[in-house]
């Protein structure tokens, strides 16, 4: 009997094949990907008057999102809803900036100086101290730090782009165009950008839109209440121990809380410089001390419950998006950095929830419905409870009659698309909140 030989089929060669040449692709593959994202931030950059006003209309909307689409739900038209909510908006921010302004441009001068003079207190007693420290590594430091306050990394970006009057009033009449349109066509809005997805893929894309926006709004609303807390803790902590200029540092601590992990304490220190001058070392200490407490009853208690799972980022990862945003944009991207790597991860995690073959018919369906709803501007979050039966029956037709997803215009919700557009217009935060 004749032996059986296996036949042996030989794998391809070349340099490509074996395991340096796959690690090469994957290599050139980063490479590309890392290009990219490069290209991306620089070309975001160069638009930053336009780019920086967005993201502000954006995150005011799915703060206050959830206020209209209240007002919508109880039958106010889009546009009474829209105006109501922006001149509350208005008077609040209005009173809040006033505020500040009379709080610390009156005293700023004053300030200044006892912070300069609060650094010469600490570098004398850093000289005459127990620890011995060359002078020169002193004022290397101090160097290092003024140098760093003054220089581009700090005002580059959007800072120093809006520092021309002219580009900061254009800025900012842009972001009050962007919001009212995010706040009264938001649904429009959603539903044009859902255009390019289909099937499953329109599931997921709704569950991101969601999140983010679930977690955008969650986190401008949580930290306005830690600032507001820390802000009227510490002040009252500075009135109590005798500290001059309490109130301008109450509101910079409002201020820099909006920066997390950072922005309240170096508030705080600044506030402990003053005390050192005005009160001396003992009450410095009692300042510092008050900070401390306060920062961590804001981490271990405020925080978990006013922000719930909305924050879901590691510290670190917090870090170096306050690093980024603060290179790229100076103070706004510290701001704006660590919300939206919060709403990254978030879209992130919503996108990968569940795989393709796992969604069900009956969820692109109603996927299909929403969105049909949304083209019309009167999605289910500003539809009153007793009416949204009826509107996703008419939203199940409309999607039925249109496989390819057109535009409003063609595609009608029937007995919707004829209503008055100021009876249950959309809202961007609206939109966000009932995703």
């Amino acid at each position: 009997m004749t032996p059986f030989v296996r036949a042996e089929t030989s794998a391809p060669k070349g340099p490509w094949h074996d395991s340096l040449g796959h690690a090469s692709i994957r290599a050139a593959q980063v490479l590309l990907l890392l290009v990219l994202a490069v290209v991306a931030v620089y070309a975001l950059i160069q638009v930053r008057l336009v780019v920086i006003p967005m993201l502000l209309a954006l995150i005011l909307a799915a703060a206050i999102g959830p206020f209209v689409s209240l007002l919508r739900r109880r039958g106010w038209g889009a546009s009474a809803a829209t105006a109501v909510s922006f001149l509350l908006l208005l008077l609040v921010f209005g009173g809040l900036i006033t505020g500040i302004v009379f709080a610390v441009v009156g005293q700023a001068g004053e300030l200044a100086s006892s912070a300069t003079e609060g650094v010469d207190r600490l570098y004398a007693l850093a000289q005459n101290g127990p620890i011995p420290i060359d002078d020169a590594q002193i004022q290397q430091a101090r160097d290092w730090a003024v140098d760093f306050a003054t220089s581009s990394t700090v005002g580059a970006g959007a800072i120093s782009g809006l520092s021309a009057a002219g580009n900061f009033t254009a800025g900012a009449l842009l972001m009050v165009v962007i919001l009212f349109f995010f706040l009264k066509d938001g649904e429009k809005i959603w539903a044009f950008l859902l255009r390019a997805f289909k099937g499953r893929r329109l599931v997921k894309a709704r569950r991101v839109g969601y999140s983010g926006m679930a977690v955008l709004g969650g986190y401008v609303r949580g930290t306005a209440i830690v600032a507001l807390v820390d802000s009227v803790f510490i002040g009252v902590a500075l009135l109590l121990l005798g500290v001059p200029l309490a109130l301008p540092l109450a509101a910079i601590v409002f201020i820099g809380a909006f920066i997390p992990l950072v922005g309240a304490t170096l508030a705080g220190v600044l506030a402990a410089l003053i005390a050192l001058v005005a009160n001396g070392p003992f009450v410095a200490l009692m300042v510092i001390i008050v900070v401390i407490v306060v920062n961590q009853l804001e981490g271990n208690f405020l925080q978990p419950v006013v922000m719930g799972r909305t924050l879901q980022v590691h510290a670190l990862v917090i870090l170096l998006a306050l690093t980024a945003g603060t290179i790229l944009a100076g103070i706004i991207g510290a701001i704006l950095s660590v919300p939206v790597a919060a709403v990254g991860w978030a879209a992130i995690k919503a996108w990968n929830q569940e795989k393709d073959d796992e969604i069900t018919e009956a969820e692109v369906d109603k996927a299909e419905r929403l969105t049909a709803l949304d083209e019309t501007g009167h999605g289910l979050s500003s539809t009153p409870k007793e009416e949204q039966d009826s509107a996703l029956a008419a939203a199940s037709v409309a999607a039925e009659e249109s496989t390819d997803r057109p535009g409003t215009q063609d595609r009608r919700v029937e007995g919707r698309g004829d209503q008055d557009s100021d009876r249950l217009g959309g809202t961007g935060g609206s939109s966000a909140a009932g995703r």
